[in-house]
């Protein structure tokens, strides 16, 4: 089977108990792919035997990963895999579009010359994941591995389009994981840095600014958001918002309008529906907004 038929996989139930080993095979019975976007600061210009390498090097546990390119399709087409996961990536000599990039720089926490760089960009990689993991966070990581390996070969920035958000490439680079980079791509960032995004924004005739996530319902989870008082408090609901986004898709609870959590030992939190007049929370999937509380208003 050639890499282009194996690209688009095959949609029938078996699909979802392959372990694959080479050759590569995309499980078409995901519908829904998670993506990151990767930039570069030159034209695409590969080599399969050292995208193997770097690949392999990446995790112990990656030392059989296997990189595929079709070599007459386009300006990049390719799959990367190992155990259970699978990459689809699908390359282009062009900048990739200039809304979508400021989306997810202008929230970003990194120095203005880096995000100069990233708008400055003049190729990108679409990462789609089409393996056989059915955990949201495992698909990331597996997204943010292969997105790592590209910061050897000119890469610039990951992009997550979906969450607003975007990191300087060498954050996932193994130069800055060492051989436990999946091990902190899943437990030591927030979910906050990348796979959810963090977004702080100003409403005129608010007092107090709003931040929000975005896209948590990837996870099967809701997005949250808060009206904080200003810039100073990023980090407190920065925490707060992975906090509570770690529990529900570590235990599997649900939140509903209503309930109360206490986070912390002193922090208290009530969740809301948006109000009428707070349109702009519009969100993807459910949005809860989370008030601060005194403890005595806990649900018990």
């Amino acid at each position: 089977m050639s890499i282009l038929s194996r690209f688009f996989g095959r949609k029938d139930d078996s699909a979802l108990i392959i372990t694959h080993s080479a050759p590569l095979v995309a499980n078409a019975n995901f519908e829904d792919n998670l993506s990151l976007q990767v930039v570069f600061r030159e034209l695409l210009d590969f080599q399969g035997e050292a995208l193997n390498a770097a690949l392999r090097t990446y995790h112990p546990s990656m030392k059989n990963a296997l990189w595929e390119i079709e070599p007459d399709m386009g300006d990049f087409l390719a799959l990367a895999g190992w155990g259970r996961h699978v990459i689809r990536m699908v390359g282009f000599n062009m900048p990739y579009a200039a809304d979508a990039i400021e989306a997810c720089v202008a929230p970003a926490a990194y120095p203005p010359e880096v995000k100069e760089q990233v708008r400055a960009t003049v190729s990108n990689i679409i990462l789609y994941y089409a393996g056989y993991d059915p955990s949201p966070l495992e698909q990331y990581v597996a997204l943010a591995a292969v997105a790592g390996v590209l910061a050897q070969f000119g890469a610039v920035a990951v992009l997550n389009e979906t969450a607003h958000s975007s990191l300087p490439i060498g954050v996932l680079s193994t130069d800055e994981l060492g051989d436990k980079s999946l091990e902190i791509l899943r437990e030591g960032y927030p979910l906050t840095l990348l796979f959810c995004g963090f977004v702080k924004y100003q409403v005129e005739g608010v007092q107090g600014l709003w931040m929000r996530t975005y896209g948590a319902d990837k996870f099967g989870v809701p997005d949250f958001a808060a009206l904080a008082e200003g810039h100073h408090e990023g980090q407190k609901y920065s925490e707060i918002f992975n906090d509570i986004l770690k529990y529900l898709i570590g235990s599997g609870a649900e939140l509903a309008p209503g309930h109360t959590m206490q986070i912390g030992e002193t922090t208290y939190l009530k969740f809301r529906t948006p109000l009428k007049g707070e349109d702009f929370l519009e969100s993807s999937g459910e949005l809860l907004v989370i008030e601060l509380i005194e403890q005595d208003q806990i649900n018990k």
